[in-house]
């Protein structure tokens, strides 16, 4: 009896030494492999002239339900959308209609299988195709090693206990060691699993082999439907992406700040603009809709990300005919107030502001970018020097709530629009936006900072003024 008293001493010594390897210093949980498999997809979606972000939660099993919301950022009165789920693999379709609120109620579909599919969602007439795909963690591929050596470490405890009782101290202890050799794998398996390779989740795209410096740029062009727009009446403003070494549309972007593309359209003397978020209506086409009271040359300037491969910046600029038209009653005032020139810029030039900066309207029935006075930011240094990085510090009207992952936003193009940058809120608490930002030449900028409220995204246009390196003493 003494002996299984010892020998049960051995064993359960030895388990806790391999237990003790779980709590030294770098072990972490093994649930940290659901960066992908886990994670809700947020889309951003300029549609029925307001901004709304679709928002695709994470599921963990298939057959099962999926659920979709659309986030609402601007006032909206019970604004429907219709969304419809299709596999690409089987083509089985699954339909359902949301309702876009702040605080929105998740649909329920039933999906079937893993892999690509689509989501086909339309709002005010307005239709986009967002290709995404359902993804659900298959485990750990180290999980048989970790249950195979606890159960093992079972079965010869078991063993060792029973053959101590029977008086046979080697084979005990054999077993005692085997069982300690199985507990410690199991348990170095536990502490380790986080840094070993691990296989992609069932649904994920086979992977394809390295190319040298990512996928090639796109190639784009960008137009308007109709080809010559006119001041007051609704347009269509379309970007072709094409892969310039195939000729194919390009299909292949990815969500980066929560939107396939950051489209942003500005007026040439830059008192109009837009962040939009354009719809993918076809492979390769993205369209928005939109209008302006103001005829001229306008430009646009849209972000986006291929599949492995950097962030690209492509151009482009048309022009609106006609004439000036007043803006709706029913629609807010976007008039706002010109920069006050002592505030920004170089204080030894007093005519630093600007032309004061509209946000337009994107087609009723609401207004994506609510309109707010001129700000007037905190700039250090007070006069920006170019090449050297300038900290902006704006107030908000309200805390802000985050819009595209993101605090704030801050756009920033030249005067005469060879130049544009776009950066983000370094996360500042309370009711202000922080932002850090190197102008890469002298001259005059014109800034948009934005930011979302309970109910809206308020745009805070103002001018810079940055001298030159050798005018600072």
């Amino acid at each position: 009896m003494i002996r299984v008293l010892r020998l049960a001493a051995l064993l359960v010594s030895a388990g806790a030494a391999s237990a003790v390897l779980l709590l030294l210093p770098g072990a972490a949980p093994a649930a940290a492999h659901n960066v992908t498999a886990g994670a809700d997809l947020r889309i951003a979606q300029t549609i029925a002239g307001t901004e709304l972000t679709v928002v695709i939660k994470g599921t963990a099993r298939v057959p099962g339900p999926l659920r979709i919301g659309v986030v609402a950022y601007q006032p909206v009165a019970d604004l429907p959308v219709n969304l419809e789920v299709r596999s690409v693999t089987d083509g089985r379709t699954v339909s359902g209609v949301a309702r876009a609120a702040r605080d929105p109620q998740f649909v329920r579909l039933q999906v079937g299988q893993t892999g690509p599919h689509e989501l086909r969602l339309s709002a005010g007439g307005e239709v986009a195709v967002v290709p995404f795909r359902v993804l659900v963690d298959r485990g750990s591929g180290w999980d048989f090693l970790i249950y195979g050596g606890f159960f093992v470490a079972g079965l010869l405890l078991v063993g060792g206990l029973l053959t101590g009782a029977l008086s046979r101290r080697g084979p005990a202890m054999l077993l005692a060691g085997g069982a300690a050799a199985g507990l410690t794998v199991a348990a170095m398996v536990v502490v380790l699993e986080p840094q070993l390779p691990t296989g992609p989740p069932d649904g994920a795209a086979p992977t394809a082999g390295p190319q040298a410096g990512g996928r090639p740029f796109v190639q784009s062009l960008l137009e308007t439907v109709p080809a010559s727009p006119v001041a007051g009446e609704e347009f269509t403003l379309r970007v072709a992406l094409v892969d310039g070494a195939t000729g194919r549309p390009v299909d292949d972007l990815t969500v980066h700040h929560e939107a396939l593309a950051h489209l942003v359209v500005t007026s040439e003397d830059g008192r109009r603009f837009r962040h939009l978020h354009p719809l993918r209506t076809a492979p390769g086409r993205l369209e928005v809709r939109m209008r302006t009271d103001r005829p001229g040359r306008y430009l646009a300037h849209a972000e986006l990300e291929r599949e492995d491969s950097g962030g690209q910046l492509v151009t482009g600029s048309f022009t609106v005919g006609g004439r000036p038209t007043e803006p709706s009653t029913t629609e807010p005032d976007t008039t706002q107030a010109p920069v006050e020139p002592d505030t920004v810029g170089s204080p030894a030039e007093p005519d630093t502001a600007g032309p004061p900066a509209e946000p337009d309207t994107a087609g009723p029935p609401a207004e994506p970018d609510t309109a707010h006075p001129a700000a007037v930011p905190r700039l250090r240094p007070a006069a920006p020097v170019a090449g050297r990085p300038t900290t902006i510090e704006l107030g908000t009207t309200e805390p802000p709530r985050p819009w595209l992952g993101m605090t704030g936003h801050l756009v920033v193009r030249s005067q005469d629009g060879a130049f544009f940058g776009h950066v983000h809120e370094m996360g500042s608490p309370g009711s202000r936006l922080r932002f850090t930002f190197s102008f890469p030449r002298p001259g005059r900028y014109l800034a948009w900072a934005q930011y979302a409220t309970a109910d809206r995204i308020v745009t805070m246009p103002f001018t810079v003024d940055v001298t030159a390196p050798e005018t600072v003493r």
